[in-house]
């Protein structure tokens, strides 16, 4: 990608290519071709650009810029991306869990813009978060920081992250999606009709379906986004108290579905969380919406 900055700090992006990851070695060199072909384009080198920033699900080594082996990138074992791309263009690069890149992005352009403490929590597939303390990205001793969705909030519970009762198993998508299968299998087992899971094919249930149930009046519906709501309040109290945020920016479901979940989860942290620490912090849906993955790497860049 390729971006401007306007005089009050925006980003716009000039031009950008998309192609499939494919083979990892065809995935490096369309990666490599591109970036050249748009810096060639644009008249772009090492003498006017000032870093490239690459953005990646994890697990990584940001200190030494290397990918290893994310599970949604087969074959991407320990590869030096960052090596790769500065001998490529002879400009420095710098590489952060995709997390730790949208936390940066929310952050300097987003619903963060102007916090010095700002916790990002994406809600979306998954559960994770980045961390900005005291003005800068938080990455922790190996990169491990921010793994929130492996927090035990119930011994028992829908499974996320490995792990039964987690904050991915009650806050994420797949997480809603196993209640609402637990939910409609019970009312099925005792001869009761669920509008939205006529069929009965209780894998064809997701958080949007659910989300669209409850937005149209279901009580059920309404039901589990209020168990994921009180669960993500739980989770959001904690952070709270550990972290002093000034700000907590979710993304993908809470932007979507907002009104279903933000008066449980409200609720829950103005009975949990330390009164002094909640009432600096807000919680905010985060502003840069689909554009965010764009602006994610582009936020690493602009940082170094």
């Amino acid at each position: 990608m390729i971006y401007g900055v306007d005089h009050e700090g925006d980003l716009t992006i000039i031009e950008k290519t998309r192609f499939a990851t494919t083979d990892v070695n065809d995935t490096l060199r369309n990666i490599l071709t591109s970036l050249k072909t748009l810096m060639d384009k644009h008249r772009l080198n090492a003498d006017n650009t000032h870093a490239i920033g690459i953005s990646c699900g994890g697990p990584l080594d940001s200190a030494k810029g290397v990918v290893m082996s994310p599970p949604n990138l087969p074959g991407w074992d320990n590869i030096p991306i960052v090596r790769m791309v500065e001998e490529a263009t002879g400009i420095k690069a710098s590489l952060q869990n995709d997390a730790n890149a949208c936390a940066l992005a929310e952050w300097k352009y987003g619903a963060g813009r102007g916090t010095r403490n700002m916790v990002f929590l994406t809600f979306g597939t998954g559960m994770g978060a980045g961390l900005v303390l005291n003005g800068a990205l938080y990455a922790g001793t190996n990169d491990n920081a921010g793994e929130v969705g492996h927090i035990r909030l119930s011994d028992f519970g829908p499974v996320g992250y490995g792990k039964a009762g987690s904050f991915e198993g009650f806050a994420s998508g797949g997480g809603i999606a196993q209640l609402a299968r637990s939910a409609v299998k019970e009312r099925l087992m005792m001869g009761q009709g669920v509008a939205w899971c006529a069929d009965g094919n209780l894998d064809a249930i997701t958080a949007k379906t659910v989300a669209e149930a409850a937005q149209n009046g279901d009580e059920l519906a309404k039901e589990i986004y209020q168990t994921s709501a009180t669960y993500l309040g739980k989770a959001l109290a904690y952070l709270i108290d550990i972290l002093n945020p000034e700000t907590i920016v979710i993304g993908s479901i809470f932007v979507r579905a907002e009104e279903l979940i933000r008066p449980f989860m409200q609720a829950v942290i103005q009975k949990e969380a330390l009164p002094a620490a909640r009432r600096v912090c807000r919680v905010k849906p985060a502003e840069l919406g689909e554009q965010i993955g764009d602006v994610a790497s582009l936020s690493i860049a602009a940082s170094m």
